[in-house]
């Protein structure tokens, strides 16, 4: 099974490109749902949130708004934040790599905000970097309720430059020209993706276990 990682900087088109893989018949696991989810929906993970951060639970539900006032722009909190989420976004990826191996899918999506910031190219066979110009960029996020220009510069300072992201990328997807042009280039990324033999998975742990059984 082929891993395909897809990330890109905050109003690049990454969510764009995610539905349209979907279309392509690609199973995709989004990280961002998952966040959703379990803040919306796991006790364990509000009970967490709300020993870390008390004033961003309210009435049993996390803020997600006074959340992310709270830990923007104070790493320290932010990490104690991915300290509770990451492990358990971590397991939800597994599980969703699991159910598609069982089910035979050729190739996956990890759909991955900060794929290279949290080193999660190293399980992907192959990464698609979405990325417009950053003129571009910043009329998307300014539509956005409550952005403001400095806001976006404190966003840009904390993830990987969108140059560096194209530099690692194996296939760097263009959102700033039209659909059409990007959905071109995402059907050229899975066409040569396609048939080859995926390194990432099951991961090496799992192989060494069945070594070990066999």
């Amino acid at each position: 099974m082929v891993i395909l990682g897809l990330t890109g900087s905050i109003a690049m088109g990454k969510s764009a490109a995610a539905t349209a893989l979907r279309r392509l018949g690609l199973p995709v696991h989004d990280a961002d749902a998952a966040v959703h989810r379990l803040l919306a929906e796991d006790p364990e993970t509000i009970k967490g949130v709300r020993r870390a951060f008390p004033k961003t639970v309210k009435a049993g539900r996390v803020d997600r708004r006074a959340l992310g006032a709270r830990v923007f722009g104070d790493p320290v909190a932010l990490r104690r934040l991915e300290s509770i989420l990451h492990p358990k976004v971590r397991r939800a990826e597994a599980a969703f790599l699991r159910r598609q191996a069982r089910r035979g899918a050729p190739m996956v999506v990890l759909d991955v905000p900060l794929l290279f910031e949290t080193g999660a190219e190293t399980r992907c066979d192959a990464v698609l970097v979405v990325s417009a110009p950053a003129f571009i960029q910043a009329q998307r996020v300014l539509r956005r309720p409550g952005m403001t220009p400095r806001r976006l510069a404190e966003i840009r300072a904390q993830q990987m430059p969108d140059a560096e992201k194209r530099r690692r990328a194996d296939f760097v997807i263009p959102t700033g020209l039209g659909k059409a042009l990007s959905l071109r280039a995402l059907r050229r990324a899975v066409r040569k993706m396609a048939g080859r033999r995926g390194h990432c998975w099951p991961p090496r742990r799992l192989r060494s276990g069945r070594a070990g059984h066999a």
